[in-house]
């Protein structure tokens, strides 16, 4: 659907972004909730309630779907609600039936690589927090769209030897990381801080963009505070549109 070529993301909240590639538009964990519609995410330091913020006036337009993982602030009933039954999904394989089961009638789960409109997707390895309660947290995944130019869209993850090897294997021309510092009350962050965007930003020669921030009540980490700590990364506004 989308008429632009090159490399482009728009976030649009969260960690829901609008991923152009070539001349196709993924739309990668689209959060739809109106805001305050759901409850706080349980055993975090505020109960406030989520998204935390309204959706942006963006246009959602996109030729296929990208969920990293279904945790409800990356794919929610509003947006099961929204999204055409017919549109090209993409997921973890692990998942898929429960995308099946809600009425989708074009799941294609990706256990290494898939091919969509001149676009390969490669699944990548993440790592949903530290130690044991990142095996809690479930499987979670990234992808490489590479096309024309190649971006990685990291998922819910944080800094690991697996994220420097895809950095290393797919040489990116761009990163879209989840930052944030998601947290519950005990533990360590489960998606990216400041060293972790810093380790990223050292391991690779694209441009790196940072999500996930100030729209979920565990989101702990602001804006304000990672550009002020970080150099040379991209830390984009709802809605804001970035092309590479």
């Amino acid at each position: 659907m989308s008429t632009d070529t090159g490399l482009a993301v728009t976030l649009v909240r969260n960690a829901t972004v609008l991923a152009t590639v070539g001349e196709t538009t993924f739309l990668v964990d689209p959060l739809f909730a109106e805001q305050g519609a759901t409850p706080p995410i349980d055993d975090t330091p505020n109960d406030r309630r989520n998204p935390l913020v309204p959706m942006p006036d963006v246009d959602l337009s996109h030729d296929a779907v990208i969920v990293t993982h279904r945790h409800p602030d990356h794919f929610d009933d509003a947006a099961r609600e929204a999204l055409d039954a017919d549109v090209p999904l993409f997921c973890q394989p692990a998942e898929a039936d429960a995308f099946v089961d809600e009425g989708f009638t074009d799941v294609r789960p990706v256990e290494d690589e898939a091919s969509f409109d001149g676009v390969t997707l490669r699944r990548t390895p993440g790592r949903h927090g530290h130690g044991e309660l990142a095996e809690r947290m479930g499987p979670v995944s990234g992808f490489v769209l590479d096309g024309t130019e190649t971006l990685y869209v990291a998922g819910d993850t944080v800094w690991y030897e697996p994220v420097a090897e895809t950095l290393a294997e797919s040489d990116p021309d761009a990163v879209v990381l989840n930052g944030g510092a998601a947290r519950f009350n005990q533990g360590e962050p489960i998606t990216m801080g400041v060293e972790d965007v810093a380790a990223v930003r050292d391991a690779t020669d694209a441009a790196v963009a940072v999500v996930h921030m100030e729209a979920i009540n565990h989101c702990l980490l602001s804006r304000e505070k990672l550009r002020a700590e970080t150099e040379d990364v991209l830390v984009p506004e709802d809605g804001e549109r970035i092309e590479f």
